[in-house]
């Protein structure tokens, strides 16, 4: 006698295993939905954080600084010579860009003055400036003052 062997069937889902599944999913969501919730907070949290750069850059600021100060109220052909100079010494050698970008605006301003152009920083301005790189150079423990320019 033929007989045909019975195909295996999977049991029919009880009503506690649709539970059980339900509190599975539920429970990968909740956490999926934890981590993107704490994620976004870690990163509204630190948008507005300055980059913090090295002891090397802010040093290396701050000498650029004092050059600026003696190179504004130089003459304009020696400031021009000095700011393409520091320019290509800040990019190659300084790692934060932010506080870069800073420097980069203290330079132009004292070449400016050397110019005697009328482009050159109000009081205000250089304190905003001083203000805003110092920021970058807080963790470092370096202290960055900028002079006022053609003084």
């Amino acid at each position: 006698m033929n007989t045909t062997p019975a195909t295996p069937t999977a049991p029919a889902p009880t009503k506690n295993n649709r539970k059980r599944n339900r509190l599975v999913i539920g429970a990968a969501t909740a956490v999926i939905a934890a981590a993107l919730v704490a994620g976004a907070g870690y990163w509204w949290q630190d948008r507005d954080e300055l980059s913090q750069a090295s002891a090397a850059d802010c040093k290396l600021a701050q000498r650029i600084i004092t050059e600026a100060e003696k190179i504004s109220t130089g003459s304009a052909s020696d400031a021009q010579k000095w700011w393409e100079k520091t320019g290509d010494e800040r990019r190659a050698n300084m790692k934060d860009g932010y506080l870069g970008a800073k420097i980069s605006n203290f330079e132009g301003w004292a070449l400016e003055t050397a110019k005697k152009s009328s482009e050159a920083p109000s009081a205000k301005a250089l304190k905003d400036l001083q203000k805003q790189a110092q920021g970058h150079c807080e963790a470092a423990g370096v202290t960055l003052t900028m002079p006022s320019l053609g003084s």
